[in-house]
């Protein structure tokens, strides 16, 4: 189980935000795609008929190291840095590709963050910091990542030591964050009775499984399968929600999909924005709907793999 059974998180979330004690919630577990499971599950409870109305959400801290210990078994325990390695050598993810797309992802982040393209999609949480030199507290209102740095280029990013023996760096691998995101959904009817604007539809999901020691090709396989469910092509996408894990992975799906790159995170990636895990999957959405809005595009795609070797994806219509 995890801490406190599981659902304590957002039990607690959910109370806090001052939602009745009568409302029910449940804790959803899927590794880096728990966010989208979240709000996938919501979407399936609705187009059952089971609920009429419902928030699919993901929070994540990612403070202490927790680790257990056949070989598929403990290759689910490898760190996922080293999985990274594992996709650069067995597929030949050369250093210099790597760090062309992680500069280039900070690079459309922070152009993305200056044209304000972030402040649709970000509610400012009022918070407390602590100085971690004299101790002070002090009140902040959070309304932008502070993970996006300006003036990333390829040859800063080659500079870089290897974090592990091999080729994944600091700046080629996502960065460790804390977030939240939250989806909320409901029948089309029920959105025309309560007035509110109907931003889009969910369409379908898919989750592969693959080998845990390269758990990041996993949008490799998910990415087709649930184009497959939707009766469309790969081609079809306008834009695609990649979880920049980690380069070495987000390259190789990219070419071996072979993919625009100019319809892959279009205001950057994780790589730039954090990878909070059970936050990605609803942040992604939280991305993609207002860039498919402001291209003019219809078709969506957020995908990501899943430590312990997954993938999952989930297409979307405006």
């Amino acid at each position: 189980l995890q801490a406190g059974g599981g659902a304590t998180v957002s039990r607690m979330a959910a109370l806090y935000a001052g939602y009745p004690e009568k409302t029910s919630v449940y804790t959803t577990n899927r590794q880096c795609s728990s966010g989208l499971q979240a709000v996938v599950n919501i979407a399936t409870h609705i187009q059952a008929g089971l609920i009429d109305i419902g928030i699919g959400a993901g929070p994540e801290r990612i403070s202490a190291k927790i680790s257990e210990a056949s070989q598929a078994a403990a290759d689910c325990q490898l760190p996922m840095g080293i999985t990274s390695e594992n996709v650069a050598k067995d597929f030949g993810i050369d250093r210099k590709r790597q760090d062309a797309f992680s500069a280039l992802s900070f690079q459309k982040a922070a152009k993305a963050q200056k044209e304000g393209k972030f402040v649709s999609e970000i509610v400012p949480v009022k918070t407390t910091i602590q100085d971690p030199k004299t101790g002070a507290i002090q009140e902040i209102v959070v309304s932008k990542d502070d993970g996006i740095r300006e003036g990333v280029t390829e040859e800063s990013l080659s500079k870089l030591k290897p974090a592990f023996d091999g080729l994944t760096t600091a700046g080629s691998a996502s960065q460790v964050s804390d977030g939240a995101a939250a989806v909320l959904l409901m029948k089309r009817k029920t959105a025309h009775r309560l007035g509110l604007p109907i931003l889009a539809k969910y369409v379908a999901s898919a989750v592969v499984g693959v080998p845990p020691r390269i758990m990041g090709v996993g949008p490799l396989y998910a990415i087709p399968a649930v184009c497959k469910k939707a009766g469309i092509e790969v081609k079809d996408v306008d834009v695609f929600e990649l979880n920049e894990a980690f380069a070495s992975q987000a390259v190789y799906v990219i070419e071996e999909l072979g993919l625009d790159p100019n319809k892959v995170n279009p205001l950057g990636g994780a790589i730039a924005l954090g990878h909070p895990l059970g936050c990605t999957g609803a942040r992604q959405i939280a991305t993609l709907l207002p860039e498919l809005k402001r291209q003019n595009k219809r078709i969506g795609l957020t995908t990501m793999c899943i430590g312990t070797g997954m993938g999952m994806a989930a297409i979307w219509v405006i």
